[in-house]
């Protein structure tokens, strides 16, 4: 289609229409790998200060569990150390478990819910093998609880729906 409609003289408001669509399209196709290249590079820089952090992690339980096994009465770690020990082994595995999450954002472009729910159930047992029990109120026991029946559920129901998807 020509723009310039030569029997009239003038710009024809169909060909102007569009012309101006597909530079829309084009201005949209533009910003929108704009912003593709930068959520994959925050991806990207996410994923190596996560795996330094992990890796640093790693080396800080390791130099706990050394620590703890050769300081006297030797080759016995206390139950506060254990508290402390299992509480940054967990919080090593919520580091790779987001590394993953990262991983398959950058593969698929995507979040995986039921991944979320495992790094959320990840955490929330954290939080459970670290809380002294006998210190809190009796509420915030019901309400942790209540998270794990809650987290429970919703990774049943992904899980579920995702496997109907598939045909399993």
């Amino acid at each position: 289609m020509r723009i310039l409609d030569v029997r009239f003289g003038y710009l024809s408001a169909r060909a102007i229409a569009i012309c101006l669509k597909k530079h829309d399209r084009q201005g949209k196709q533009t910003m929108e790998r704009f912003f593709d290249n930068v959520e994959k590079y925050i991806a990207i820089a996410l994923l190596g200060l996560m795996a330094v952090v992990v890796v640093a992690a790693t080396f800080e339980v390791a130099y706990l569990v050394v620590t703890n096994i050769y300081n006297p009465p030797g080759y016995f770690i206390g139950v506060e150390d254990l508290f402390k020990i299992f509480g940054l082994f967990l919080m090593v595995l919520i580091g790779l478990e987001l590394l993953s999450s990262i991983r398959f954002y950058l593969r698929d472009s995507s979040i995986h819910a039921e991944m979320m729910l495992l790094i959320a159930m990840t955490a929330i047992t954290r939080k459970i093998v670290i809380l002294d029990a006998k210190a809190l109120d009796p509420m915030v026991l019901f309400a942790v609880g209540f998270i794990v029946i809650a987290l429970a559920v919703g990774y049943f129901l992904v899980h579920r729906s995702n496997a109907e998807r598939s045909g399993d």
